[in-house]
Order: C-alpha cells, then sequence, then structure tokens
C-alpha cells in the first residue's frame, strides 16, 4: 500500500557546532523543487481549517496550490493581499500552534510546512523587481504611533486603502521587536528593512526619532490633521523578579540585552556598543525571549549558558523549534528551579546566582500547574552575567500623556472587539494591548484596526 502520508520535507541549517558561534541564519529555506515538493502534499481541504488558526487570514491552500503549480508570483500575491510582512511572519510566527496545529496533515502524521512555504514565497519575490502600484489617494489622513509589526500591518493596510498614512517610530529605525529584539540569526535586518521598504512604495511615511508624549502628543497629532490614530507602541518596559542584587554590574534586562546586539549591532567585531564579554551566562525564563538570550549570549563567546525556568520542560512557552535550537546550540536548561538571589564579588560584580528547586502543584485558574519552593533545596550556579528575560509591559509615556486614555492595572490600554480605545478615533493593538505576545498576534491586531479605522472614518465622512 502506497505510503497516504508522505513526509514533511526537511530543510537545511547550519550545523549546530558552527552557527552557535555566528549570527548568520541558521535555518536555509527550500529550494524551488522542495517548496513543490513540500506544497504537494497539501490536501486542499474543502473547509480550510488551516485559515481558522491564522491571526492575518492568509488564504493558504490558495498559495500552496499555487506553489505546487511552481506558480510562485501567483503565490506571493494571494500572500500578500492579507499579510504585509510574510517574510518575517514565515520566519517567526509559532505556526505550530496556530495553522499547521489545524492542518489535517497533521492528525496522523507531520503537517504541511505552511510557515515555510510563505517563506520561500517572500524570499524568491525579493529577488524579482516587484512593481508596487501606489493607490489613488482618498484624501484621509490616518497617524500610526510605533513601526513595529502591529503598527507597519495597520499602515500597510491602510495605505492600500488610499490612506495617507504616517508612522511615527521613537527608534532611529522602524521595525519595532523585529529590529531590536529577535535577533539576527532567526530574523536577518535587511529582510525587515526589505519589508518596510516594499510599505513606503505603497506610499506609508516613516518618521523616525519621533517619541510620542514628548515630542508630539496624540492631541497634537488630531490638530495637525490626522482623522484617527492608532497605538501600536509595543511592551518595552522590563520586569524584574525584585531579587537581592538584580543592581550588580552584569545583570540585564533581555529588551536592554538584545536591543544592544541586534538593534546596536554588539554582534559585529568593529562595533562601539558596550557589552559584557561574558565566560558563565543565566538566562531567567522560558519564553521565545529567553532562547534569544542564550542563544545570543552564545554567539558572542560564553562558554556556559543556562536556562533558569522555574517550571518544568512541558511548560515551556517557547516555540519547539526555538527550544531544539538552543539544546543542540549547547544551551543547558535548569528545570524546576528559581532564582533566589542573585551574588557579587567584591566590586558589585555578578559572580554567582543562588536558586531553589521547585515542584509543580495543582493546576491554577489558568490550567497551569503552580511551582512551590522545596524547601532546604537551594543550589548556587557560578555566572558572571544574569538576562532577566520574564517579560515586559507598555511604556507609560502614552497613556500618562493622553487624556481620556484608559489602561488597565497591568498598564495595557483597554480596547473593545474593534481595537478602539476609550478616547474617539484613537485605536490600539499588539503589545501595548495585550503585553507581550508574538509578532504574528500583533500583525492581527493591526490588521483589525485598519479596518475599524477605516469604518470609522468612512462613517464620518457620510455624516
Amino acid at each position: 500500500m502506497p505510503n497516504m502520508d508522505p513526509k514533511k520535507t526537511p530543510v537545511s541549517e547550519q550545523h549546530p557546532a558552527v552557527r552557535a558561534r555566528n549570527f548568520k541564519e541558521v535555518t536555509l529555506g527550500y529550494t524551488e523543487d522542495e517548496a513543490v515538493r513540500e506544497a504537494q502534499r497539501c490536501l486542499n481541504c474543502k473547509n480550510h481549517p488551516c485559515m481558522s488558526g491564522c491571526p492575518v487570514s492568509v488564504r493558504i491552500p490558495e498559495f500552496i496550490s499555487k506553489v505546487a503549480e511552481r506558480k510562485f508570483e501567483e503565490a506571493y500575491d494571494i500572500i500578500k493581499s492579507t499579510n504585509n510582512l510574510p517574510a518575517v511572519s514565515g520566519r517567526v510566527c509559532p505556526q505550530e500552534r496556530q495553522c499547521e496545529s489545524k492542518c489535517v496533515r497533521g492528525i496522523k502524521g507531520e503537517p504541511v510546512a505552511i510557515g515555510r512555504l510563505e517563506r520561500f514565497c517572500a524570499d524568491y519575490m525579493r529577488s524579482k523587481d516587484v512593481d508596487v502600484r501606489k493607490p489613488e489617494p482618498n484624501g484621509h489622513k490616518v497617524a500610526v504611533i510605533g513601526g513595529g509589526p502591529a503598527g507597519l500591518t495597520a499602515a500597510g493596510d491602510l495605505a492600500k486603502l488610499g490612506y495617507d498614512v504616517t508612522v511615527f517610530e521613537a527608534f532611529h529605525t522602524a521595525g519595532g521587536v523585529l529590529m531590536y529584539g529577535i535577533p539576527e540569526f532567526r530574523l536577518p535586518k535587511n529582510i525587515v528593512k526589505s519589508e518596510i521598504e516594499g510599505l513606503e512604495k505603497l506610499g506609508v511615511k516613516i518618521m523616525t526619532n519621533m517619541v510620542i508624549g514628548k515630542v508630539l502628543s496624540v492631541d497634537e497629532l488630531f490638530d495637525t490633521g490626522f482623522e484617527a490614530v492608532f497605538i501600536g507602541s509595543g511592551a518595552g518596559l522590563p520586569r524584574f523578579m525584585g531579587i537581592e542584587g538584580e543592581d550588580l554590574v552584569g545583570v540585564y534586562s533581555a529588551n536592554e540585552y538584545l536591543t544592544r546586539i541586534n538593534l546596536m549591532k554588539a554582534y559585529l567585531d568593529n562595533h562601539l556598543t558596550p557589552i559584557m564579554k561574558s565566560k558563565n551566562v543565566a538566562v531567567i525564563g522560558g519564553g521565545n525571549v529567553a532562547m534569544d538570550s542564550a542563544r545570543s549570549a552564545m554567539r558572542l563567546g560564553a562558554e556556559k549558558v543556562y536556562i533558569i525556568y522555574r517550571r518544568s520542560s512541558e511548560e515551556l512557552p517557547a516555540r519547539k523549534e526555538e527550544v531544539h535550537h538552543a539544546e543542540e546550540e549547547g544551551v543547558e536548561f535548569l528545570f524546576l528551579s528559581n532564582p533566589t538571589r542573585i551574588l557579587s564579588d567584591e566590586n558589585g560584580h555578578v559572580n554567582g546566582i543562588e536558586c531553589i528547586k521547585m515542584e509543580l502543584g495543582e493546576a491554577d485558574a489558568s490550567g497551569r500547574r503552580s511551582p512551590k519552593e522545596v524547601e532546604g533545596s537551594e543550589f548556587t550556579v557560578n555566572i558572571d552575567t544574569a538576562i532577566m528575560a520574564l517579560g515586559t509591559s507598555p511604556n507609560p509615556l502614552i497613556r500618562m500623556t493622553t487624556p481620556g486614555l484608559e489602561a488597565n492595572s497591568k498598564g495595557t490600554l483597554i480596547v473593545d472587539e474593534n481595537e478602539c480605545t476609550s478616547k474617539i478615533g484613537v485605536f490600539a493593538g499588539g503589545d501595548t494591548v495585550t503585553g507581550a505576545a508574538t509578532v504574528i498576534l500583533a500583525m492581527g491586531a493591526g490588521k483589525k484596526a485598519a479596518e475599524s479605522i477605516d469604518r470609522f472614518i468612512r462613517n464620518k465622512s457620510e455624516k
């Protein structure tokens, strides 16, 4: 009997021993023949269950069918009709929890590699001279605060509808977490820049070094002629544990550590950005940011890198692929462990971290088993650098300078089901609403907000 479920087409990767010491992209992507072979695994199910798992509603079976027919440009056009950043989402989206988790192939075998096919199409077209047609202007102006995935998605969707869109970015370059948070080995920055250039060809204007709430207020944006404002300023305020020793030299937030490496190029030999030359590193946390921090530390020359996580491997929130890559590269996981204090040498530098063993108790309201300390189980790990990857929350600047803009007790903006805030004409989405989450969820929020902004302005114009 023939094999009714051919295996997923493997993808080439750098060897772990080689990639652990360089910042080049780990996963190398499909060739044309590999992409076609993988696309031919798609069953093109009648009800398209995979689409129900996509926050930006990519027409997945349609584009995959075109790849199977070697019509790569047509496949790309289908993706771009709903997704403004396919080269990004194809690399960093957690497809295994979203579209691929709904794939019928995955019931008895392996799901179709939807993300890798999306990446293939985007990479294929990046080598082409794509003709981008600017839509006819509709005479309306919209401001977007934040040039990260939520803001860029909202800006692109609005530009396609003819809106005059300006993105106000606080940093010296647009991209948000795509530029400062995700390392080069997972998401090359030239790819992010290429995606942004595509939005600029649509007519999106990007103003950098614009800290809204300081340079201009939200109300002043309205005063200058913008009819709606989208806030997609992310969540860049790091969290700490509040334990002894967090003020020592050698303690970083993951935000600072990754920003120095990615945005400020500390990984280059000729960089001017100060960063620790670490020998032994502990990263506290278990999400994708923790994996990025640990793997970056290894590439900067650390001999030992530990990830300290208070739950077990089963509860790790990071993508399985990122965990697998970290393990291959030599990162050591200390599960069911939690730091109690960071130790200092005589000069105020980190020279160790004291931890305590944990055990999992009963499940809490979220369904996760709560970790509890095991009395008398303290132990010490010798380190010279500690990186806190414990999540982030939104910077309070915008909500503090915008009367009528409501936030909850965690500092995230309150929106309704259409991404409308409590202030008329102001919309928000992404991490500034949800707290730190995934790139694709932020993109989905930006997409929904663009639809709401278009409806808001059209309704206002018709009155």
